[in-house]
């Protein structure tokens, strides 16, 4: 495991070329971003957390958490971990008294998780490298929507609705 990056879900938007959600992770301390594209159920379930919407009823992401909390686990933090053939991995850090459990999970589904929760969001280092990697040997239509990201203004973000 490489050192681990701290980062904050930024917003939610859609990809303007294919009209898929992505959620925007940034570092607090620098102008570091990571856009990953998501499912349109996980960016529902995202942007119902971000606008502090409380279903009537719980989602599956809410039925998750008070199954853990019940059993006695703790979501303590949520860890992008992996980036494979443009597929991003992610794992769930769970606790339960002085056990510590990893939990196999798509980025999408451990963000709601860690909204929900308050848990603290991490990138790996090398999942970031991988991913800035990538970028600088993509097609002019990539390095077109890449410079689009890097312009974004604080107000572009959280546009994205359901």
């Amino acid at each position: 495991m490489s050192e681990l990056v701290r980062m904050h879900v930024r917003g939610l938007m859609l990809d303007p070329s294919t009209n898929s959600p992505i959620v925007v992770l940034r570092h607090e301390e620098s102008d570091l971003f990571l856009p990953i594209w998501i499912g349109v159920f996980e960016a529902s379930a995202i942007q119902l957390t971000l606008e502090g919407v409380t279903p009537e009823r719980p989602l599956t992401h809410d039925l998750l958490i008070s199954t853990l909390n019940k059993l006695g686990f703790e979501l303590t933090r949520v860890v992008v971990c992996d980036l494979k053939e443009n597929t991003f991995f992610a794992q769930l850090h769970v606790e339960q008294e002085d056990r510590q459990f990893l939990i196999d999970s798509r980025p999408s589904d451990a963000l709601a998780l860690a909204l929900r929760t308050e848990a603290p969001v991490f990138v790996e280092q090398d999942v970031l490298d991988a991913a800035h990697a990538a970028d600088l040997t993509k097609s002019a239509e990539e390095d077109k929507l890449k410079k689009w990201f890097e312009e974004l203004s604080p107000e572009d973000l959280g546009k994205y609705t359901m």
